[in-house]
């Protein structure tokens, strides 16, 4: 053993020999250094021999479990391989940067060792779990959960090929992309002509260049007559088999049992796709779901919604178990084109309209895939667009495929007649364009057939569709079990046929059971009508809370507004209610200094919405001295333009704005009303509610900030805008419920946050300036990542965490953990007293045992009430951990916080940091869809058109420009606090008299500095990013309603 030259470190965890070592640790018998320090998440140095640390405070600690072996250790086939058994890239050595900070003085707790761990490439792994689950709980209701155990061979081998089916052409001629459904029919002939050497029920295919057999299979080039193409006429392929790795089952059972450290993903990802070739051979496949394709529910317009389900294999505490969800999904019919445009395009009648109505057509009909009926084929077809010219005047050079004649000029009509011996009905419309990679192909749309299985985005729904759409998704937790269980045990369900068994994998079709806990509600802090703040308990069953006689913990006056009636309507009754109400909440508001009455036309024209907005805010400045707080807009209906109105208020125009459908403004109902007050005493900067006592775990400590994170990607079909990055972080402590944003554009799809570490500086300089000290403690929650990314935030963005905050004296503890809601896991109570009356677990509901991953720091915790639908957990995953949590103190944490979120009087389904990231993130998506659209001479766009010296950010040659001027806050809002969520001011231009107070009476001597990063190349500009929002996610639907 070679002796450390490291020597002592911080308080924290040992390493080899050496001392005790938070930052330093020691080196271990071979040359990997051990990256100590803090708490649990670090690791040890593979083959060092371990060292129990020397007690010097707090209780005594436990000895360790049996160490895991490295899954480099192992030398069999493919243990170096990643993904489909191709080798992963090496990773990067840990630096020093990313050690683990020394614990504070005041903690007394002593790490525990056993979770700290490292992999075989020196990148850090998650933490360990740091128990055998809570305790904690005032109810512990039975549960059955949709993971179904998968019992499985460990001495099984399943065999990975690459199989390469290209076409066979002439050397003159370029070789066409070959599309997946030929692939998989050339796969099937291939197989079927010769079953002895490859068995169909013994292999599965992804559709691309991925095969995985239960046996082993001939390799070598097959040559493949396959007829599907133009007439049936046999078309040549040239197929090469090549082995790539072997699969050891056992591996997982290795990994499942903790005796290796790191998942063999190419174990799991090829047994995943065995248990998905049943449904994929008999259902639609879309996206990560399989759909039913003989039964489907009419939508209208041309759309269907299909019935299905989501599946995936996940290693949990019992064992390899299949998870599998209901679903539905939005499909266009199969229909004629024509019949299909007559549903679909508004005000299409027939044919004729086709010219009237060319850009609606085009834009329904481009992108889709077709076949055709003129003559025999199997072959797809992708629509690239319309002819410009009408089908009797198109013609083209006809080529003789032998050769033998010089090309001849022919139209369309006559090629149709002459080849295929069918009269063209509508001469007089385009036809489609078929063509791809240069090549003409012009076919008369009454020939051509949309391809089942196309999906249809739900958010381009109409209101009918979207409402029926929802009902579907909705269905009771009772019903949806039964579902599940049905398609589980369907023939063509993932357990239908012969692929599993012939793999030697077999599905318990029984839902797995689970002792669930019920966490207890927290106080929250409310004022009584005489003003004091009194403790208040909420409802057990629906954590609700009530504001009847009660009034909010700090009301701010709104004394300067305005209304602005977009909506015509009489609003006579709607503006006293709503003073009144503000009133009884304990927010002083007076009558409107503005009233403006109008249109919706102002909406559409982004120019003349400035121009409203600005003269109504002069008429408050002119006629009363009285600068405007906030103007609540009441709205005829919802509007594209409401973008357009956020972009310009809080961009070009630095006023706050509230708002509201007129028809809730007319009824205005108390409960509206009182849900309005809240949103306008957030924005303004008055506290709704808060936690009667402080957050569990730190209790008496130094300060702490919860920091969120998310990504925002474009829509599917967009290949050229930015991904935008959102970080937010509390700023006040410990009620925790204040929050500053930073929001920043970044490669497309890139999933990583490039300059987290960066925007997280900056809030903590922000956190520094308010309180007047840098937080001690940082929690980090990071959304929008699945378990194949954990080794990306680990390694990555942590280390740029560490790396931009880390100072000589400050180096604070952290914790990281992430957030998912995308994914299958569903809790049913087995009985009525195990859950609510509407059939959901009750909030504060967690799993932490069973479901959860074998040793990982994992549970699910359900915090909001179900009231519509089946109930979905949030899953929580530790992947690093300074702080030494235990299960009980980290979900009542998270539990608690969900108490916070500014304008709902319950808890939501998310903790708020994440919940607010993603917002934040949806905001700057909407703000750069505003700026996509501003007319190249509107006042708008030549108002911020000059770009500074680095604000502009030039993703790829095609996408927007980034200038800064375009997404900056407006000065008047550039310095804004967020509280609960939602904007105040806490700097003025230039920090003056008018600088307002809160809290401890702060202000401030300038605003926060706008920063830059050179990152990969490119100038990244991120700046203060402000959002205000009203959104309560409820279940498994997401919806953004107007603020």
């Amino acid at each position: 053993m070679e002796r450390s030259n490291y020597g002592r470190g911080g308080r924290g965890g040992g390493g080899g020999r050496g001392g005790r070592g938070g930052g330093g640790g020691g080196r271990g018998s071979v040359d990997r250094q051990y990256q100590g320090g803090g708490g649990r998440g670090g690791g040890w140095a593979r083959g060092s021999t371990f060292q129990q640390p020397t007690q010097q405070w707090g209780p005594r600690p436990q000895p360790p479990p049996p160490r895991p072996e490295s899954a480099e250790s192992s030398t069999a086939r493919g243990g170096e391989r990643g993904a489909w058994g191709r080798p992963a890239p090496a990773p990067a050595p840990v630096p020093v940067q990313l050690q683990r900070a020394p614990a504070p003085r005041s903690d007394p707790s002593i790490p525990d060792i056993s979770s700290l761990k490292i992999s075989s490439g020196s990148n850090l792994l998650p933490v360990r779990r740091p128990d055998t689950g809570g305790t904690l709980a005032i109810q512990s209701p039975k549960l059955s959960v949709n993971h179904f155990p998968v019992r499985f061979n460990e001495k099984t081998i399943i065999i990975h090929y690459d199989i390469d089916i290209k076409p066979d052409v002439s050397s003159k001629s370029r070789p066409a992309r070959v599309s997946k459904s030929v692939l998989s029919m050339v796969k099937d002939k291939l197989f079927s002509d010769d079953p002895a050497q490859f068995p169909l029920s013994r292999t599965a295919y992804d559709g691309e260049r991925n095969v995985f057999s239960a046996v082993p299979l001939p390799t070598g080039t097959y040559k493949v007559d396959f007829s599907g193409g133009e007439d049936m006429k046999s078309s040549s392929y040239t197929v090469t088999i090549k082995h790539v790795n072997e699969l050891e089952l056992g591996k997982l059972k290795e990994y499942l049992s903790g005796k290796v450290l790191s998942i063999p993903r190419d174990v799991l990802q090829g047994m995943d796709l065995v248990m998905k070739e049943n449904p994929s051979r008999h259902r639609i496949c879309a996206g990560r779901g399989f759909y039913s394709a003989t039964s489907a529910d009419d939508l209208g317009v041309g759309i269907i919604a299909s019935k299905g389900f989501q599946q995936s294999l996940k290693p949990t505490s019992q064992g390899l178990a299949l998870c599998l969800d209901y679903s539905v999904l939005a499909f266009r019919k199969r229909l004629p084109v024509i019949d299909f445009l007559k549903e679909h395009v508004r005000g299409f009648r027939g044919v004729n309209d086709v010219t009237r109505l060319r850009t609606d057509v085009k834009n329904a009909l481009e992108g889709l895939k077709v076949t055709v009926n003129h003559r025999i084929t199997k072959q797809k077809y992708t629509i690239a667009g319309l002819t410009d010219r009408s089908t009797r005047d198109l013609s083209f050079d006809n080529v003789d495929p032998e050769g033998k004649a010089p090309p001849r000029r022919v139209s369309l009509v006559e090629y149709f007649r002459g080849k295929y011996g069918k009269e063209i009905m509508y001469k007089d419309i385009p036809s489609l364009d078929l063509g791809k990679n240069g090549r003409i192909n012009y076919v008369p749309m009454e020939f051509c057939i949309l391809v089942e299985g196309q999906r249809f985005p739900k958010e381009n729904l109409n209101d009918r569709g979207a409402k029926l759409l929802k009902e579907m998704s909705l269905i009771r937790p009772a019903v949806r079990r039964k579902t599940i269980c049905e398609m589980v045990q369907a023939e063509d369900g993932p357990c239908g046929g012969n692929v599993a068994r012939g793999f030697d994998i077999e599905v318990i079709k029984d839902m797995t059971m689970v002792k669930g806990r019920v966490i207890g509600p927290p106080q929250l802090k409310l004022r009584a009508p005489d003003g004091n703040l009194n403790a208040v308990s909420v409802d057990r069953v629906k954590c609700h809370w009530n504001l009847v006689r009660r009034s909010v913990v700090e009301g701010k006056p709104v004394q300067s507004w305005a209304l602005l009636d977009f909506s015509s309507s009489d609003l006579n009754y709607f503006v006293p209610q709503l003073i009144k109400k503000c009133n009884n909440l304990g927010i002083r508001m007076n009558e409107p200094l503005v009233y403006r009455s109008t249109n919706m036309r102002p909406f559409s024209d982004i120019d003349q919405l400035r121009s409203l907005i600005e003269n109504v805010i002069k008429e408050a400045n002119e006629k009363y001295k009285s600068q405007l707080q906030i103007v609540v807009c009441v709205m005829d209906g919802k509007h594209p333009g409401y973008k357009s109105l956020k972009w310009l208020t809080e961009t070009q125009i630095g006023i706050l704005t509230q708002c509201c459908l007129s028809n809730h403004a007319y009824e205005a109902k108390d409960q509206y009303l009182a849900n309005l007050a809240l949103k306008i005493n957030a924005k303004l900067g008055g506290s709704n509610v808060e936690l009667n006592q402080r957050l569990p775990r730190f209790d008496g400590e130094g300060h702490v900030m919860f920091v969120g994170a998310d990504v925002n990607h474009p829509a599917a079909r967009n290949s050229t805008c930015p991904s935008m990055a959102a970080v937010v972080a509390t700023l006040n402590w410990p009620a925790a419920n204040r929050y500053a944003a930073r929001v920043c554009p970044q490669y497309h799809r890139k999933e990583n946050i490039l300059n987290f570490g960066v925007m997280c500086q900056e809030l903590i300089r922000t956190y520094a300036q308010i309180n007047k000290v840098k937080p001690a403690r940082i929690v980090v929650f990071r959304d929008g990542v699945s378990e194949g990314q954990f080794d990306m935030v680990l390694n990555e963005e942590l280390l740029d965490l560490k790396m931009a905050i880390y100072e000589e004296h400050y180096r604070p503890t952290i914790t990281l953990v992430v957030a998912q809601k995308r994914h299958q896991t569903r809790l049913f109570p087995e009985s009525m007293k195990d859950g609510s009356p509407d059939g959901n677990v009750v909030p504060g509901t967690v799993v932490d045992t069973v479901i959860t991953h074998p040793y990982d720091f994992d549970f699910y915790l359900c915090s909001h009430y179900g009231s519509m639908g089946t109930s979905k957990p949030t899953h929580y995953y530790v992947l690093w951990d300074e702080h030494n949590f235990t299960s009980d103190q980290l979900q009542k944490l998270i539990y608690d916080m969900c108490f916070t979120f500014a304008r709902c009087t319950k808890p939501v389904s998310l903790v708020p940091p994440v919940y607010y990231a993603d917002l934040v993130a949806f905001r700057g998506r909407m703000f750069q869809e505003v700026v996509m659209k501003l007319p190249p001479g509107s006042a708008s766009s030549s108002s911020c058109s000059s770009s500074s010296s680095h604000a502009m950010v030039s993703i790829t040659q095609q996408s927007a420009s980034f200038d800064e001027k375009f997404y900056k806050l407006h000065p008047e809002l550039e310095n804004i606090m967020l509280r609960n969520g939602h904007p105040i001011s806490f700097a003025t231009l230039n920090g003056g008299k008018n600088s307002p107070a809160y809290a401890d009476q702060i202000s401030f001597s300038r605003p926060v500095k706008e920063f830059v990063r050179e990152s990969n190349g490119f100038s990244v500009s991120a700046f203060v990013f402000v959002f205000v929002f009203a959104v309560d996610w409820h279940n498994i639907t997401v919806e953004f309603p107007y603020v």
